[in-house]
């Protein structure tokens, strides 16, 4: 299933700026957990962290 969203539409639903999505997706940035999560729930997906 694959979910089309923009930056601005995912920058929207997380309360935050294009600026910061594009910074996350080109690596420019390190992402938290807690914002991987926020993710993980405006997808309606559940994160799962495993170490191995």
């Amino acid at each position: 299933m694959v979910i089309e969203l923009t930056q601005e539409d995912l920058a929207q639903k997380l309360h935050t700026k294009k600026s910061a999505i594009s910074r996350i997706e080109n690596h420019a940035q390190d992402i938290k957990l807690s914002t991987l999560q926020n993710f993980a729930h405006i997808l309606g997906k559940e994160l799962k962290v495993e170490l191995i």
